[in-house]
């Protein structure tokens, strides 16, 4: 194998964890896939992947090497990509990184949609409440809700989402249903903070045509939007957030819209990439269905004022 085919075997097998299923991928017997990661590690001078039994994941060197791995291969693939025929028909690996409920409920259950138009790009998707580094991880796009602090990156707005406020029926048993925003003080809620340093956001109502904070007692702070359900539903207190994620539970009568005569904040949410993606045709087609997608599922934009709450 030369060098360039044994980075992309290097890189399939860290996504991967398995050499069997890396070589299968690929269309390379298991010995070569195993014998080219050898002789990658014999000239390097350092162990890439930790080997088990069961499960192959990199080493510390083998992450770093890892990272530089599909960076260089993302940039190889965009230099082909500028190639007309490749304009028409994009290919190659795209890396997305989605927040719980925008791979689950979203993008995800469309996605064979995608593949049927670009059959040729295969897609590598990360989940998960964190911050990525789209630079250094060789990422080339995430899906974020929210405000958008850095400013390095380009942004592609999607959507804005509606927002409800709402608790559990014996949470409400408990603590009464309050009929105006001034009632919150006798309340709970469930606190949320970001892996960006945010904590303890504020409930936000729009009253006469300004975004008012309603900041509540609260025992209980999770950093993830499914458990910041689970724990509404477990009668934790008020939460807030996009009504797409609830609507199930609203309809089953487990959660149970309150202050419905007052509109919350709408919730933006955006395509992020780093500015050298912005021509890669495999970016801009992903990023074009993106918008679709999204405005079939929130087709009227609220015009009230957005909140910078987490990401969703």
């Amino acid at each position: 194998m030369d060098k360039f085919d044994t980075l992309q075997l290097f890189a399939r097998i860290v996504e991967l964890g398995s050499f069997s299923r890396a070589a299968d991928q690929i269309g390379i017997p298991r010995a070569t896939a195993s014998n080219a990661i050898k002789e990658l590690e014999n000239h390097l001078e350092c162990r890439l992947l930790e080997r088990t039994t069961r499960h192959v994941k990199p080493s510390l060197d083998g992450q770093a090497f890892y990272e530089r791995c599909i960076h260089i291969l993302s940039e190889l693939d965009d230099a082909e990509s500028s190639l007309r025929h490749m304009v028409v028909r994009p290919r190659g690996v795209l890396r997305i990184d989605l927040h719980g409920a925008h791979a689950t409920r979203i993008v995800l259950p469309n996605i064979d949609e995608f593949h049927t138009s670009y059959p040729d790009i295969e897609l590598v998707i990360s989940s998960g409440d964190r911050i990525v580094d789209l630079v250094r991880e060789g990422i080339d796009c995430v899906i974020r809700a929210g405000t958008l602090n850095d400013s390095s990156l380009v942004a592609r707005h999607l959507a804005v989402m509606p927002q409800v406020i709402c608790a559990s029926p014996e949470y409400l048993r408990r603590y009464g249903i309050p009929r105006h925003p001034e009632e919150l003080g006798a309340h709970q809620c469930v606190n949320f903070f970001s892996t960006n340093g945010g904590v303890n956001y504020p409930l936000e109502i729009i009253i006469n045509s300004e975004v008012h904070e309603y900041y509540l007692k609260s025992w209980m702070t999770v950093n993830d939007a499914e458990n910041y359900v689970l724990c509404a539903l477990r009668g934790a207190g008020l939460v807030q957030l996009p009504r797409y994620h609830v609507k199930d539970l609203l309809r089953d009568g487990d959660l149970v819209e309150v202050l419905s005569g007052w509109q919350s904040p709408g919730l933006p949410v955006s395509a992020l990439y780093p500015h050298h993606r912005q021509l890669s045709p495999r970016v801009r087609v992903f990023i074009d269905w993106l918008i679709n997608i999204y405005n079939d599922q929130f087709p009227t934009e609220s015009k009230a004022s957005s909140t910078h709450k987490y990401n969703q």
